[in-house]
Formats: structure tokens, C-alpha cells, sequence
């Protein structure tokens, strides 16, 4: 017998709201997944085409049919076959774009939970071909089913609690907490006053799965090695769709190579070559933050490959069987690293002073603009450009 039988209780109760609502399609939570999908895709009223199709009334709507829109040839050969995008359609795309449709411009590697993959179809599917958005369906399990579930589990586990409670404690010492043990009710109060004494400490494992930063001293390379040829290979599947093939980028994607001697221009490039600093930011990136869309997905030696091929692309190597690995990595300089300084403002008379600021009329006059920034645009967004470039749901 439990030393907690509300703990059991509880957990009863979890259990069976967890079962019963498994499995079922939810549409608010598919509007929390969908905001994966907003770079390249929009939906609702005055939706338009963006590095994808705009996706008002997708769902049983045939492929290839946004007007304006210049599908990939293998879309549009699929469309000239009658794809249709209903749910199984959907979800078999979804799961793995390039494995549905070998060809697709999508960059997205995919969703790998089937629970949301269900979730974003009935998102999609309230809303209509011109943008307004229908009621989403009722679930079958339906609020009231849940909550007829969810009583009979109260009464049943109400009434296993009561005997619980009417058994005579036949454990004598066993069935109560030891001294050093900490109760239910002291693990959530933090009744030391210091911490909230919830949780544990983390096990190594699991701060290492965090631990991942790389320092401009090699500090936290994982071990790995990958070629410039490598390199190309996964930069051409993963990272081409927005980046161009050879750095270049498309649209409004970031710039990977080139712009060395344009620092001091009115409009600078800054790259991989001409401006960062340390490969180590370019490695940790990679690894933390790419591909867009389905980070964390690389392999350490996929990123040590990436990285060598940026390098070629930059003209920082020329050998297209060079080799990049942790052992040499550290012997790799960046062309503007010695361009970067320490930060010493704690230093400046301006930051020595600690007199209170001045917060109120500080100056004579009414304001005014005395300057304006060159570029506000600068991530992807709805676009009257009459071709959509880079990829999403095509």
C-alpha cells in the first residue's frame, strides 16, 4: 500500500484524462506547432504567398493550385497526377517532406510526433479558401464524454482512497515516512525557508545534454572529423534552400560567403569570411540552431563537414580534401579576428561615472530624427515579389 494514497489518487485521474484525449486532433495546439511554419507560410485573411504558398483551405485542396505561386517541378508533376492534400496526404508529407515527394523545395525536415502532426492538420483545416476561419471540429471524445470519464474516475478513486484511509495500518513503522524522507507536502512548501525543494540535482548525463557552447579555445568540441566534399553533400540538402548554393543566399536569408573588403562600405557583408571572428561561433551555430527548421538534427560529424565546406566556400581553404576535425580545428584563424577587441568600457570616464542619469528634460526642444536605419526589412515576410523563392509546403 502507498504511503500516499492521494498521490494515487491523482495520478489515477492523470492516467485516465491522458488516455482518454490521446490521440485526439487539438487545433489550438496545432496553432502553437504552426509557429514553426510562419517564416514560410501564412494563413488567414489577407494571406499571401511567402517563401511558400499561403495555405488558406489546404486541407482537401488539390496540389499545385495557389495561383502566382511557382511550385517545384516535382510538385508540380505530383499535382499533374491528382495529389490531393487530405489527411493522409498531409500527414505522410508532414512526417518527412523530401521522402514524400523527392524533389520538394520544403526545407522543413519534418515533424516527428505524430500527436502534432494531427494537431497542425486540424489547425489548417478551420480555415477557408479565402482566409476566414470555420469552427474546429468537436472532438467525438468531446468535452462532455471527458468530463463523464473524468467523474466515474473520481468516484472510483475516490472510493479506493476511503479504503485506503478505513484500512488499519497493518505496516506499522513501514507505512510512515522515515524522518529523512521528505512527504509530499514538504517537497512543494520548501519548508527550509532556502529553496523550493523541488526536483533533484541533474545527472551528468543530462547537464552534458546541455553543455554543448564551443569556445574560440576548442573548449567543448565533441570528438568528429568531416571533409570540404562531406560538407558540400549535407550543405546541399539541408542548407541550399535558403542559403544558395554556394553562400550566396536567397531572398532575404543571411549571406554565408563572400563580402571580404566591404567592412568599411555603407552597406558591409558581413560573412562567415569577412566578418565573424572565430570559427567556434560557426560550429556552435550550426550545431545549436541549423537547419532552420529542424535543429539539433545534425550529426557531430555532419557540423565538423558543414563547417570545413563554409570554410572552402570562404576561400579560408582551397583543398577540397582537407579535413576538418577537433584536432586541427584551434590551428583554423578567421580573416577578421584580430579586427575584434576586448570590451574595456567599464573603463571609459562615460561608465566610471556614477552620478544618477538625467531623466527629464535633458535636453532643450522638442525631439526629433536625426537618423534612419537603411534597412528595416530584413527577415522574410510578405512579399509582392512575383517570384517566391527558398522552400515550405510547395
Amino acid at each position: 500500500m502507498s504511503k500516499y494514497p492521494e498521490v494515487l489518487v491523482a495520478a489515477a485521474l492523470g492516467l485516465l484524462a491522458a488516455t482518454s484525449s490521446a490521440g485526439a486532433q487539438d487545433a489550438a495546439a496545432g496553432e502553437k506547432v504552426f509557429a514553426r511554419c510562419k517564416a514560410c507560410h501564412a494563413v488567414g485573411e489577407g494571406a499571401a504567398n511567402r517563401v511558400g504558398p499561403h495555405l488558406n483551405g489546404v486541407v482537401g485542396r488539390a496540389a499545385g493550385a495557389i495561383e502566382g505561386y511557382k511550385y517545384s517541378p516535382a510538385m508540380t508533376e505530383k499535382a499533374g497526377e491528382g495529389l490531393v492534400w487530405d489527411e493522409p496526404s498531409l500527414t505522410r508529407y508532414l512526417e518527412n517532406p523530401r521522402g514524400f515527394l523527392k524533389g520538394t523545395k520544403m526545407a522543413f525536415a519534418g515533424l516527428k510526433k505524430p500527436q502534432e502532426i494531427a494537431d497542425i492538420i486540424a489547425y489548417l483545416a478551420t480555415f477557408a479558401e479565402d482566409g476566414s476561419q470555420k469552427a474546429a471540429q468537436a472532438d467525438p471524445a468531446g468535452d462532455d464524454g471527458g468530463r463523464d470519464a473524468a467523474g466515474a474516475a473520481e468516484t472510483d478513486t475516490a472510493e479506493a482512497a476511503g479504503e485506503a484511509e478505513e484500512e488499519p495500518s497493518q505496516a506499522g513503522a513501514d507505512a510512515a515516512p522515515r524522518a529523512d524522507e521528505p512527504t509530499a507536502s514538504s517537497v512543494a512548501s520548501g519548508s527550509d525557508g532556502l529553496k523550493f525543494g523541488l526536483g533533484r540535482e541533474a545527472t551528468d548525463d543530462e547537464v552534458a545534454a546541455w553543455d554543448i557552447d564551443i569556445r574560440p579555445d576548442g573548449k567543448g568540441l565533441p570528438e568528429g572529423r568531416g571533409t570540404v566534399g562531406e560538407g558540400m553533400i549535407v550543405y546541399d540538402q539541408q542548407c541550399a534552400s535558403c542559403h544558395g548554393d554556394f553562400g550566396e543566399a536567397i531572398g532575404r536569408w543571411p549571406v554565408l560567403a563572400g563580402g571580404q573588403g566591404t567592412l568599411r562600405d555603407e552597406r558591409p557583408e558581413k560573412t562567415i569570411g569577412s566578418y565573424w571572428p572565430y570559427l567556434s561561433t560557426v560550429y556552435d551555430y550550426v550545431r545549436r540552431a541549423m537547419p532552420f527548421g529542424d535543429a539539433r538534427s545534425l550529426s557531430d560529424d555532419e557540423v565538423y563537414a558543414l563547417t570545413a565546406y563554409l570554410l572552402y566556400l570562404n576561400d579560408i581553404v582551397g583543398d577540397e580534401e582537407f579535413e576538418l576535425s577537433r584536432e586541427n580545428f584551434t590551428s583554423i584563424d578567421l580573416p577578421n579576428e584580430q579586427n575584434f577587441i576586448d570590451d574595456d568600457r567599464a573603463s571609459e570616464a562615460h561608465y566610471a561615472d556614477r552620478s544618477e542619469p538625467c531623466m527629464s528634460d535633458c535636453k532643450e526642444g522638442a525631439p526629433e530624427i536625426t537618423m534612419h536605419a537603411a534597412v528595416l526589412d530584413v527577415t522574410p515576410e510578405d512579399s509582392d515579389e512575383k517570384e517566391s523563392r527558398g522552400g515550405g509546403i510547395d
